[in-house]
């Protein structure tokens, strides 16, 4: 039986924890994905994450820009312009990101494979 850790009594003292806060979520990730080729505006995010409402992800910017993850620019313009991209920490995230992008592309058969199988009903 594997121990548990007694340094980590606080849930968010242990790094993958505290890593999960920051990128956890079905659309924090994805965020971080789409920004990684650089600014996005506000409506192209929501367009190429159809299955978000605004207000979710409004609430995954703001959080991920409070997390210093994300920047936020506003361009003082008619019409308005927002564009969001990542910050240098956020840009750590990167690898993370990727190694979850090559994950998702080698397994997403077998996942899917699992979860429509009758035995797992």
């Amino acid at each position: 039986m594997k121990e548990l850790k007694k340094d980590c009594p606080n849930p968010l003292a242990c790094p993958v924890a505290v890593t999960v806060d920051v990128i956890g979520g079905k659309w924090k990730g994805i965020i971080i994905f789409h920004l990684i080729s650089g600014p996005v505006r506000f409506n192209e995010l929501k367009r190429i994450m159809p299955d978000t409402t605004q207000r979710m992800l409004t609430l995954q910017l703001r959080e991920l820009e409070k997390d210093g993850v994300v920047h936020r620019e506003v361009y003082h313009q008619i019409p308005p312009k927002v564009e969001y991209s990542l910050t240098e920490f956020g840009k750590t995230l990167i690898p993370i990101i990727n190694l979850m992008r090559d994950w998702g592309q080698l397994y997403e058969n077998e996942v899917l494979i699992k979860r429509n199988s009758p035995e797992s009903e």
